[in-house]
């Protein structure tokens, strides 16, 4: 899962020098926001010198799934204050699907949280690596924005594919994003997240009254 993370931080340090930032920008997003997705597009908020009402209620909608994840995250194997600390800033998705497994039910908080400053090193120092490699490239390289579209973009067909059943989501999320794009093209994304937000919640209340009346 570490390994995974290298190939992404290093598009995403490259990222972060082909827009114009320097290359220790890089380091700095991937150690202290540690963020994923939002990281990447704090790049292009930060770029277009967003307010930052809009850099935080994008980082709100896109990390909100994290209030969900601390739900059944062993973070009571974790000893310490500075420890559970720290566990709680690296609960990312891979994080939480490692350690909320079957195979997981056993392992120790040392482990956990060696498992979680390990994909943080990976994230980080990919990324550095990344940021000092493009600092070498000439500008122009385009396409290295698309890696983060891309990656989501498999991740949903493999989620699609997965969950046949569950077609009414990704046809939502498409709904969300078109309508954004008429209604708020300037803040597409953060529109999108918010109507898409509603859809779910709508729909969750119309099937808990469908069940409840069955």
């Amino acid at each position: 899962m570490g390994l995974g993370l290298v190939p992404l931080g290093l598009a995403f340090g490259l990222l972060v020098t082909q827009s114009g930032l320097h290359w220790w920008w890089a380091t700095v997003f991937t150690t202290l926001i540690y963020a994923g997705s939002f990281e990447f597009l704090l790049i292009g908020l930060v770029i277009a010198v967003a307010p930052l009402t809009t850099v935080a209620l994008t980082a709100i909608l896109v990390n909100i799934r994290h209030l969900f994840y601390a739900l059944s995250f062993p973070l009571h194997r974790v000893k310490g204050r500075l420890a559970r600390g720290y566990s709680t800033f690296a609960l990312t998705d891979e994080a939480y699907a490692l350690t909320t497994g079957e195979r997981a039910r056993s392992w120790s908080g040392r482990r956990i949280l060696r498992l979680q400053l390990f994909m943080h090193l990976y994230w980080a120092g990919g990324a550095t690596a990344g940021a000092l490699l493009g600092s070498l490239l000439p500008n122009g390289v385009t396409g290295l924005d698309f890696a983060l579209t891309a990656l989501f973009a498999v991740l949903a067909l493999d989620a699609l594919r997965d969950r046949r059943g569950d077609l009414p989501t990704p046809v939502l999320a498409l709904l969300a994003a078109l309508a954004a794009r008429l209604v708020l093209p300037g803040q597409m994304l953060l529109a999108a997240f918010v109507l898409f937000t509603a859809g779910l919640l709508a729909r969750y209340v119309s099937t808990g009254r469908k069940s409840h009346h069955a």
